[in-house]
């Protein structure tokens, strides 16, 4: 039925050009709303837990306490000399002008202090936020830097500070990173095909392939579908980039080829896609069904980036699959100006007096199948043991989470203010564990939180409004909040052990007593990540090496090619411990890393996998496993070898944004894409494959056919 249509001279030209109108008009209308995406994003760890956490509960049960929304900011003065009469008068003018900054909380509670600190060279502010916290953070700098205390330096931090700085940081999303990765994509391909055109071809597939996403992702966060925070938002610009651009390569590879059997292109591209909607269908499916698997986790971040992610996958595959094929059937041989490929009317003849599959290839892609013909147990067996000695390092990844402090790269108010606050403060002062508790119970709680190492002291709430200091504790519902400060930073790992802690001693005086707050946040969010690295990564498992079963037909391929993929991410995390450790010395990464850095690597590692095994499975029916293992190894080397670099430097392009997160992702994803194209793909697998030969497609027909006798 397609061919008949085709047929018809006007559908040749007029169906590729309305596919490439209608892709114009999404871009149009997607562009612009891509841009808009930080304005709907959100980066509150808060909002991102599970209903069933502690301090999920706290956070709902707080707010029957303390009416209306608010986030505390710390304002911290501190001289070196301390802080003279002259500077105390000016403390207390600072105070009125902070009072007066929009988007303070109106009344007394609005602002507390200055509160001097014991050594006498420092003195704080606790400001109660209830405005827009960026905004509102940015005008306290202002009323800061607006009333100086001589032979002092004023910062502002806290909670409000950290996250104000943390969309500071996250601004580059939308710009530098978006650049740096398109880049580098154009720079790859202008060196790899030496065309003026293709890249630019590419790159707008890519981007038409991203502002579809864009639409989609902006207007499900409006309606409230899912939620969008930086990191999803940096991860669904590289994905959607990365995986247009692998797919492209792939069908442009195609198309070149087919060129130098059809004289026509709308001909050659037709039988392109025919022999590449297997694989790109089956990757695109194996990166999708892998993120779709964060679904499962507990974290509601994490069930948020699965369809996120998944949405930049689907929209890549469509613009890959439609705008794609349509602009290269209307630009034709000109799209690989200057060189174009050439009409060869003996290819057919060619292909058929193949024998070993390397006959009519050149250069290092038929060195290495060669290579590997003659030396192929040696070759696995080496591959093998060089991964799994980088992969006895992985239990020196430290993925226990880190302080949001340590969450920023680079220069940070509210970073140097935090260590500034550490040094002549109770360091959990402003951002206290707040415990909710029986009130019959309220006095052996908070004689058992003070037993508890780390906690400072431990305050009842009496309620906004109370100010005698004999006034008691607020209860409602037969309920207390007790505010309990701890003698560290809020948000470091040490607080989040003291909570833990906290919990525990609670629990043997009110069973029903919950610790909540920033560390306590911290703690449920590290607990659930490691919670969802152990139930999710079975699943993925699971679910790509089904798709690769039905995909290969087969079920020892796809055991060994999910087993090279374990093994090079293992590796991968091995060295990446060895370089954040010893090299960049990094204090640690969040809980989430090492989850995020399988479903990406092992989902995005298969596909190169899928490219090589479809094309060997195609050349071993003609040529017999092994002939076909070489020749698919031939064909698709430069094509898999350049779309791997190009996804490792644009998953690279994430190291521009000063986030700990996102720098490490970068590293772990580029360094084993690199691992998985150089290494895996073109050596390990195809020599493993070439060793075991007709087996390799067990129990499908292929295995049982004489023609597959090698």
């Amino acid at each position: 039925m397609i061919m008949r249509f085709v047929r018809v001279s006007w559908f040749r030209y007029i169906a590729p050009g309305l596919l490439v109108v209608v892709w114009l008009a999404v871009a149009a209308v997607g562009g612009p709303k891509f841009g808009k995406l930080s304005s709907v994003a959100t980066n509150d760890q808060a909002s991102f837990l599970p209903a069933s956490a502690d301090s999920t509960k706290v956070q709902s049960l707080e707010s029957k306490f303390i009416t209306g929304n608010s986030i505390p900011a710390i304002i911290v003065v501190s001289g070196d000399r301390g802080l003279s009469r002259q500077s105390l008068a000016a403390l207390a003018g600072l105070r009125a002008a902070l009072a007066d900054t929009p988007g303070v909380a109106t009344g007394p509670t609005g602002v507390a202090g200055p509160i001097p600190s014991k050594d006498g060279r420092a003195a704080e502010y606790i400001v109660q936020i209830t405005g827009k916290v960026n905004d509102t953070v940015t005008s306290l700098r202002q009323t800061v830097q607006d009333h100086p205390v001589a032979g002092a330096q004023a910062y502002v931090t806290g909670p409000a500070g950290l996250v104000a700085d943390l969309f500071t940081a996250f601004k580059g999303i939308d710009g530098i990173l978006l650049y740096v990765a398109l880049i580098a994509v154009f720079a790859i391909l202008l060196l790899v095909y030496r065309s003026i055109v293709l890249p630019f071809v590419v790159l707008l597939t890519a981007m038409f392939a991203l502002s579809a996403a864009g639409l989609v992702v902006y207007h499900s966060v409006t309606a409230g579908v899912f939620k969008l925070n930086g990191q999803s938002q940096g991860i669904l610009s590289i994905l959607a980039i990365g995986a247009a651009t692998d797919y492209s390569l792939l069908i442009i590879a195609r198309f070149r080829e087919t060129l130098e059997h059809y004289k026509r292109p709308w001909e050659a591209m037709l039988h392109a896609l025919r022999n590449s909607i297997e694989p790109v269908t089956a990757s695109a499916a194996t990166v999708i069904a892998g993120v779709l698997c964060l679904l499962f986790s507990e974290l509601n971040s994490n069930k948020d980036l699965g369809p996120v992610a998944a949405l930049g996958i689907a929209f890549s595959y469509l613009a890959a699959m439609t705008f794609l094929p349509a602009l290269l059937v209307l630009l034709g041989r000109g799209a690989f100006w200057p060189f174009r490929p050439k009409l060869l009317p003996d290819s057919a003849e060619r292909l058929a007096n193949l024998s070993t599959g390397l006959e009519d290839r050149r250069g290092l892609w038929r060195k290495v199948p060669a290579f590997i013909a003659a030396h192929p147990r040696l070759i696995w067996l080496v591959c093998v043991v060089a991964l799994g000695c980088f992969a006895l390092a992985t239990p020196q990844f430290k993925a226990n989470g880190v302080s949001q402090t340590d969450t920023i790269l680079g220069k940070s108010d509210a970073v140097a203010g935090q260590k500034v606050l550490a040094e002549h403060f109770p360091a959990g002062l402003g951002s206290p564990a707040v415990i909710i508790a029986d009130a019959s119970k309220i006095v052996e709680v908070e004689h058992a939180a003070m037993q508890t190492n780390g906690v400072e002291q431990v305050a009842p709430f009496k309620g906004a409004a109370a100010t005698s200091l004999t006034a008691k504790p607020k209860v409602v519902d037969g309920k207390v909040l007790l505010n309990a400060t701890l003698a560290v930073s809020a948000d470091s790992s040490q607080a989040t052990a003291i909570v833990a802690a906290l919990r525990h001693n609670l629990a043997s005086v009110d069973s029903t007593a919950l610790v909540g707050g920033v560390s306590a946040i911290m703690l449920d969010s590290n607990n659930a990540s490691t919670s969802d690295l152990h139930k999710i990564i079975p699943i993925v498992l699971l679910v790509i090496l089904v798709i690769l079963m039905l995909l290969l037909r087969a079920v020892l391929a796809p055991v060994l090619l999910i087993g090279s993929v374990i093994l090079s991410f293992t590796a991968t995390i091995g060295v990446s411990a060895l370089v954040f450790n010893y090299i960049f010395h990094f204090p640690g990464s969040d809980a989430a890393i090492p989850l995020f850095g399988f479903i990406f690597l092992v989902a995005l590692g298969v596909d190169y996998n899928i490219f090589l095994m479809t094309r060997v499975r195609e050349e071993a029916k003609r040529l017999g496993t092994r002939a076909g293992v070489l020749r698919g190894l031939s064909v698709t080397g430069s094509v898999i070898t350049s779309a791997g670099v190009v996804l490792a430097a644009t998953f690279a392009a994430l190291a521009v944004v000063p986030i700990l997160f996102l720098v490490q992702i970068a590293f772990i994803v580029a360094f084993g894409v690199l691992l998985d194209t150089v290494v895996v793909r073109s050596l390990l697998v195809p020599a493993l494959c070439y060793d075991i030969a007709k087996p390799i497609w067990w129990p499908s027909r292929l295995w049982r056919s004489g023609n597959n006798s090698r």
